[in-house]
């Protein structure tokens, strides 16, 4: 956990973005004035399997995107966000598999940070795909949108050596929570998911599984 050095020449990108995506979507502004309390939220976190085919709003993802990785701040050049990190290094990327959401196409979606939006990767349905790969828990494709998470390994290891695996699975699930904090205060149904068969939600990402491997899952939608 100690010495060595760290250099700074060779540290990784902070953040991902796909140039080559099929269309860039701007995401509303996040409204952080509205909503339940905290000890009410805490008080009725649940994970939430069953949701209705009621699609969420364009306003509701932003929301939620922006509880699980939103840039609160800025300190010596470090994008603060709403979840911790190790070393402020973020190593998770969000993905959206997004099934219904009122004005957006469905299909697979790379949450752009710096931009605050929507980068379009595929365009179709990615959902019942992502569904067998986490060992056919239905939710996955009721839901109206599965986030999953991935983490770019050099971030962290590029300053914590072995000890960043530790730290990647602790942020992700800093992540996982403040998603289920925030379905509950949107009056949404949340339920995250460890148990999928890494290499083929990597398959359906176009992530190699070495530099960068999905490592946590979240599914969010109206509670039927």
């Amino acid at each position: 956990m100690g010495g060595g050095f760290l250099d700074w020449e060779k540290m990784p990108e902070a953040f991902k973005q796909y140039p080559q995506a099929l269309q860039v979507l701007k995401l509303p502004p996040a409204k952080q004035d509205e909503g339940l309390g905290l000890w009410q939220i805490l008080s009725r976190r649940r994970s939430e399997r069953d949701f209705s085919q009621s699609p969420l709003t364009m306003q509701d993802l932003s929301q939620l995107l922006f509880s699980t990785q939103g840039v609160t701040g800025k300190i010596s050049g470090y994008l603060l966000r709403t979840a911790p990190s190790a070393g402020a290094l973020y190593p998770i990327e969000t993905y959206l598999a997004v099934k219904r959401i009122a004005s957006l196409t469905p299909g697979l979606y790379h949450f752009n940070i710096v931009k605050n939006a929507l980068e379009l990767l595929q365009e179709r349905d990615v959902t019942p795909a992502l569904c067998k790969a986490a060992l056919d828990q239905t939710m996955v494709k009721e839901s109206a949108v599965v986030f999953i998470w991935t983490a770019v390994v050099a971030r962290s290891k590029w300053k914590y050596r072995e000890r960043a695996y530790r730290y990647i699975y602790m942020d992700a699930g800093h992540i996982g929570q403040n998603l289920y904090l925030a379905a509950v205060a949107l009056g949404l149904g949340c339920c995250t998911i460890g148990a999928f068969f890494d290499d083929e939600v990597n398959e359906i990402l176009n992530v190699d599984g070495t530099e960068e491997t999905a490592v946590y899952m979240g599914v969010v939608g109206k509670c039927a």
